[in-house]
């Protein structure tokens, strides 16, 4: 039935393709069956529905580019954060969703896709209520988590080398839910990290956390990872080329908006 439903979207598409002097997918016989790896608790990008589901945007974005490519069939695998890369290095998944964003050792080992589907943001995290922490400044002599492998930990030891490492770092190995605990306790002072994702997390959790102004402690492009082959070559190419039309179209702006009330994908 899959590759009924395939067959029947690909010859939609090149039917209503007309403005293209070659159809956007081929090959429609042929259907890749990629394992896709994710978290599955880094909400509200990547996490378990009521019913045990994957879901999430970085979940969903994929199953929009499903559906475009009729060659293309996803199976979604929560995996811890410190297994993924690990993972996709086995062959045990061909592509990763997890709002990873670039930095030059991801971009040595591992193809990234050209086109973003979302802007990931770091920003300062604290308990609720303290009035002593309103920007990084404020951090110094201070306990300050993050996690191990994280982008954002990039950018926060980043920032503190630049600032004359004013703060102490604690690195957490999981993922955030023990650090928004122990700002909550008062082990730790902050953290930096995406705002969403933190305050979501923290809302589960009966957390009282806050994120500190609009001060961005950095800002990245969010894509899909793969391995550095001719296969993860092959599939990078798909991938953008359904991303492609999904900008074009507006559909990321629109997904972003749905879920957030606000465009990231800019």
């Amino acid at each position: 039935m899959k590759i009924l439903n395939k067959k029947i979207a690909a010859a939609f598409v090149l039917i209503t393709s007309f403005v293209a002097q070659t159809p956007l997918f081929a090959d429609t016989d042929h259907i890749d069956k990629i394992k896709v790896g994710t978290e599955g608790t880094y909400n509200p990008f990547t996490y378990k529905d009521e019913q045990g589901v994957l879901t999430g945007y970085d979940v969903e974005v994929l199953r929009e580019v499903d559906r475009r490519d009729p060659t293309l069939e996803f199976e979604f695998i929560a995996s811890p954060w410190d297994t993924l890369f690990l993972g996709l290095d086995a062959n045990r998944f061909q592509v990763l969703a997890n709002q990873i964003v670039s930095n030059p050792d991801r971009e040595k080992r591992y193809y990234m896709t050209d086109y973003s589907y979302f802007t990931g943001v770091s920003q300062l995290i604290v308990k609720g209520g303290r009035t002593d922490i309103k920007s990084m400044l404020d951090l110094k002599g201070k306990k300050v988590a993050s996690l191990v492998g994280s982008s954002h930990t990039r950018a926060l030891e980043d920032w503190n080398m630049k600032n004359n490492n004013i703060f102490k770092i604690t690195y957490y190995e999981g993922d955030i839910t023990l650090v928004l605990q122990d700002i909550q306790n008062g082990r730790i002072d902050a953290t930096i990290n995406d705002p969403l994702m933190a305050q979501d997390k923290a809302k589960i959790q009966g957390l009282n956390i806050q994120v500190i102004g609009d001060e961005r402690i950095a800002a990245a492009p969010t894509r899909f990872l793969f391995q550095k082959n001719a296969d993860g070559l092959r599939l990078k190419q798909k991938i953008d080329r359904a991303l492609k039309s999904m900008t074009e179209d507006g559909t990321l702006s629109q997904m972003s908006l749905k879920q957030f009330g606000k465009d990231y994908t800019k």
